[in-house]
């Protein structure tokens, strides 16, 4: 019996060959994954081609739409130009779908579409509560929650709205005997924080005047920032490399920041149950509030709900439930400063029926009729929440024969449907009679709290604050705009002013 063996040169010779084959894979491998882009970008391309959209640059897309908060201004332009909606790349491949027709939102909002993936940048922060859950789980936690925004839990929550909007006018009184210029923002943040965390949280004492609430709302408003630039920028998108960069470490170092408060106010709750005794002696006691009804839930399997999802949704309502309602009431006081007959007639409804204004009912909230069609003009043009993103789970279909596959990335711009100058005649105006009594509108035509089955769930909650601010607010100060402060809109997350709000203010008699 014979064995072969391959002679040196034969054996170098075959390990060459197989290293040349390896490069060859490797940089087949490499090409393709820089192809990747190139064939994504090329497929968009034909995705898009039924809907037209200003010129874009083959890397930079459309990035100087976001260059000196020019954001919204970019977007009116679209919604005049490009009918319905039209597609806005941010870079290369990346491209999000901008929809502003009542009638494409209504085809998307009644879908069960996932959150978009730039939702995930808001992860570290607040988790997956609420806000950025998909499916099965979402729905779990949004049947568990509901029962925090019943009508008979929200009742004896307008005598604590009451409290903590007198105390923000008391402070607001005092300011204007010095000076009756006032960047209103702030204060309102306190006051809305001041709010839920009595109403959903029952904590005791006055927010307003506490240092450690103010400097949680500075962390909330440097995470907003952070976050935003974080979504505009190419080379943040990277996880790794975010964390890497100053940014990444100032975002993470913030986010522990905001975690410490929702922690305290947490651990308080959960010290203060042990005091009170087992569940059942407490549900007789009193009405579960928000945070009780986290901490008594149980889960499909009979477990406590996670350490890690109780904090998620503490963090999404301490901050959806302060920010965005606070965002709705200072753009709607600027409005009515901005249009002082409006202002005067809400006056004189609101007087009629609260007197000296020291306190109010909630049947008295539904027979404000005009105050009400204001705030909802206000909420038109200045939306708490400018944009709602998602990513298309399976091809759409839109009522003009239009359609898109699945994978696309959408944002729905609340800004610009609601500036739509084909859904709203003379948008820009501000015209309360739009929303009167018997106004044919479409059902998707205002949308301040979103739409659908993931519309906001602490709409009533957000309607009964704005209404319940803004007429004690006008029963005590004269709104006027500041003509040299006029307010910039800009995104950011939640709608706010580039320049603060600033109003001057003048004590009624």
């Amino acid at each position: 019996m014979s064995v072969s063996v391959l002679s040196p040169t034969r054996a170098l010779g075959s390990i060459s060959g197989l290293l040349q084959v390896a490069s060859l894979l490797g940089l087949f491998l490499l090409l393709l994954k820089e192809a990747q882009p190139y064939l994504r970008r090329q497929w968009l391309l034909r995705a898009f081609q039924q809907f037209p959209c200003p010129h874009s640059h083959w890397l930079f897309g459309h990035q100087q739409e976001f260059q000196n908060d020019q954001e919204l201004p970019q977007i009116l332009k679209r919604v005049e130009t490009f009918p319905c909606a039209c597609p806005r790349w941010m870079w290369g491949s990346q491209v999000t779908f901008l929809v502003y027709d009542p009638d494409y939102m209504k085809v998307i909002l009644g879908r069960s579409d996932p959150k978009n993936r730039m939702y995930r940048f808001l992860a570290p922060w607040i988790g997956y509560g609420l806000l950025l859950l998909n499916g099965q789980t979402w729905f779990q936690h949004r049947r568990m929650l509901t029962p925090a925004f019943h009508y008979d839990i929200l009742k004896p929550y307008l005598g604590i709205m009451a409290d903590s909007v007198q105390v923000m006018l008391d402070k607001w009184e005092e300011l204007i005997s010095q000076d009756s210029h006032l960047e209103i923002f702030e204060h309102v943040s306190l006051m809305t924080l001041d709010t839920i965390m009595k109403c959903a949280f029952s904590q005791q004492g006055s927010v307003q005047t506490d240092r450690n609430c103010q400097s949680y709302l500075q962390t909330i408003e440097d995470l907003k920032n952070l976050i935003f630039s974080r979504v505009r920028s190419f080379f943040y998108q990277n996880d790794t490399i975010y964390g890497l960069t100053p940014e990444g470490r100032c975002n993470h170092r913030t986010c522990q920041l905001a975690h410490q408060h929702t922690e305290q106010v947490i651990n308080l709750r959960k010290a203060h149950l042990q005091e009170e005794g087992e569940m059942e002696e407490v549900r007789r006691k009193r009405h579960l509030d928000f945070l009780d009804i986290l901490l008594f839930a149980r889960m499909e399997n009979g477990s406590c709900l996670p350490d890690k999802d109780l904090r998620a949704e503490v963090d999404t309502f301490m901050f959806e439930g302060h920010d965005t309602t606070a965002s709705g009431i200072s753009w709607i006081l600027y409005s009515l400063a901005a249009h002082p007959e409006h202002q005067h007639r809400c006056r004189k409804e609101i007087q009629s029926l609260l007197g000296d204004g020291t306190s109010i009912t909630w049947d008295q909230l539904d027979q404000m009729p005009y105050t009400t069609m204001c705030i909802k003009e206000a909420l038109r043009l200045y939306p708490p929440i400018p944009v709602i993103a998602r990513e298309l789970s399976k091809p759409i279909t839109f009522p003009d024969g239009r359609s898109l596959p699945r994978g696309i990335s959408v944002s729905l711009s609340l800004y610009g449907l609601h500036h739509n100058p084909k859904v709203w005649p003379n948008p820009e105006v501000f015209d309360p009679s739009r929303f009167a009594p018997g106004s044919d509108l479409h059902s998707h035509a205002f949308l301040p709290f979103s739409g659908g089955s993931r519309n906001c769930i602490g709409k009533n909650f957000a309607m009964n604050e704005l209404k319940v601010a803004v007429a004690l607010t006008l029963l005590r100060f004269e709104l006027e705009v500041d003509p040299f402060r006029v307010p910039i809109p800009v995104s950011r997350i939640v709608l706010g002013s580039k320049n603060g709000i600033h109003l001057q203010l003048r004590k009624l008699p």
